[in-house]
């Protein structure tokens, strides 16, 4: 099976129920299933997409997005998500690496993206998308397309600085869906809550697909608040979200959250980040629910992992669980690459059949991390306790996670070597009692800036999203090596 038939096949099954709610829509899966045909047509007479072309989704989440999505997929072709907050120089790299053919976008963000624009990579604007697909009789007969064909490339940092497209095809993805089905517990009846960007792998993947695996409600909103969240779930009678720890712990600390209903919740999930055993006890108490899911993955890995389950968070909370999610296997390695059984400390390695074809025309880059028996390198340095869970220690890749968000220090520090001020520099993650880590960057100047902070930001808000952008710098005089004239950042932390 592939995607478009799975969504096809919902349409038979459950056409008058729920599909997709969102601020502008509410849609049955058959008229998810018959706009997304219509729109697919568009794209393949007015644009002439073809299977395999790429076609970029930059926009937030919402109706647009969804309905592009799967449009996309049902031409054959591969769907590029592009994160809404990128500055037109990241947006500008993707497009260019990826050699995007079309450009599906809306509001604020199509106004950014018409510059980039050229004879070879077009854009389409779907703020007036309900009147277009008014316009739009026709619509695509299904491809036949193989399960092993490429559908998505997810596009993530690495540590030269540099994104890095990730390549998946359809059996990849519904392994991941069925992961979620089963482990989760998601049914035709359940209602899948959207807050977190779909543009990453945990929420499109896990949590959208995971959902339409069943034939499950999709509620998906732009943004999250905490208000939203709570005003979402009781109006909507949700069963299941997928959050940063910092959507729960900014979430328990709503002042009404006590007269606030939330007894449709079934399933509550977290990833990017752990939760202390402290601030498990402060959401079981503040929100009324021992229903925490902890999940641990690479986008690498679709993004398939660890995962623990809420009785093991009684006396495991802050590590990722002792077990791979199911199709999932996890181990540690030394640093010869041997596995390493019992307790011990080493590098995670996962192996499943959701992990990537392999990094977008960078072979190198994928024989670095994808081994020939399928083993997948995480860069996650963590500790195997006497009873055989995980606790992440450190990332090999330097990797910093704010608010469930990768951010990959190398990107930050190549846009500020560029400014002629800056002679060196080193960016790090710093702990944050609330988003979990924040990013620091320590400097030296060839002279003196007045506000170098302030100075600093604006150089970058430019270049860069605004959630990558340093929110706290130090200034040096010189950065600390070792023999090898490698900067330590250990000292600097």
């Amino acid at each position: 099976m592939n995607i478009p038939e799975l969504l096809a096949l919902n349409a038979r099954k459950f056409p008058d129920q729920d599909a997709l709610i969102t601020p502008e829509c509410r849609l049955n899966w058959t008229c998810l299933h018959e706009q997304s045909l219509r729109l697919a047509a568009h794209l393949s007479t007015a644009y002439g997409i073809n299977p395999q072309d790429r076609v970029a989704l930059f926009m937030p989440n919402g109706y647009a997005w969804v309905l592009g999505y799967f449009a996309v997929l049902n031409l054959g072709a591969v769907v590029v998500p592009i994160n809404a907050r990128l500055a037109p120089a990241e947006l500008d790299y993707i497009l260019q690496d990826c050699g995007a053919n079309l450009v599906l976008s809306c509001a604020e963000q199509y106004r950014s993206l018409q510059p980039l624009l050229s004879d070879t990579c077009a854009g389409l604007n779907l703020d007036d998308l309900a009147e277009l697909l008014a316009e739009l009789p026709d619509r695509h007969a299904l491809e036949s397309i193989k399960p092993s064909s490429p559908c998505t490339l997810l596009y993530t940092s690495g540590t030269t600085g540099k994104p890095k497209g990730v390549l998946f095809n359809h059996s990849n993805l519904l392994t991941v869906a069925n992961t979620t089905a089963v482990e989760m517990d998601v049914r035709p009846d359940s209602r899948l809550l959207h807050m977190m960007p779909l543009t990453h792998s945990a929420p499109l993947h896990v949590f959208l697909l995971g959902g339409t695996y069943v034939g499950a409600a999709h509620i998906v909103l732009p943004e999250f608040t905490p208000s939203l969240l709570l005003d979402t779930v009781e109006r909507e009678r949700t069963t299941h979200f997928f959050g940063a720890p910092i959507a729960y712990l900014l979430t328990a600390q709503q002042p009404d959250i006590a007269q606030r209903d939330l007894s449709s919740m079934t399933c509550w999930v977290y990833g990017g980040g752990p939760l202390s055993g402290e601030q498990v006890e402060l959401i079981r108490q503040r929100m009324g629910t021992d229903q925490l899911y902890c999940v641990y993955g690479l986008t690498e890995a679709g993004p398939s992992g660890s995962l623990m389950k809420p009785v093991e968070h009684r006396t495991k909370a802050g590590s990722i669980g002792k077990r791979g999610a199911l199709h999932t296997e996890l181990r540690l390695i030394d640093e010869a690459g041997q596995p390493l059984s019992g307790e011990g400390t080493g590098q995670i390695q996962i192996r499943t059949a959701a992990t990537m074809l392999g990094y977008w025309n960078q072979p190198e880059a994928t024989a670095e991390c994808l081994h020939t028996d399928g083993w997948l390198d995480s860069g996650d340095i963590a500790r195997r306790d006497a009873e055989g869970y995980y606790w992440v220690l450190a990332r090999k890749k330097e990797l910093i996670i704010s608010g469930g968000v990768n951010i990959y220090p190398r990107e930050i520090e190549s846009a500020l070597e560029q400014h002629p001020a800056i002679v060196e520099v080193a960016v790090i993650g710093v702990p944050h009692a609330e988003w979990g880590e924040t990013v620091k960057a320590c400097v030296v100047l060839r002279e003196p800036m007045c506000d170098c902070a302030k100075a600093l930001r604006a150089y970058l808000l430019p270049l860069l999203a605004d959630y990558k952008i340093p929110r706290l710098f130090s200034e040096h005089s010189a950065l600390p090596r070792n023999a090898n004239g490698k900067v330590m950042k250990h000292q600097l932390q």
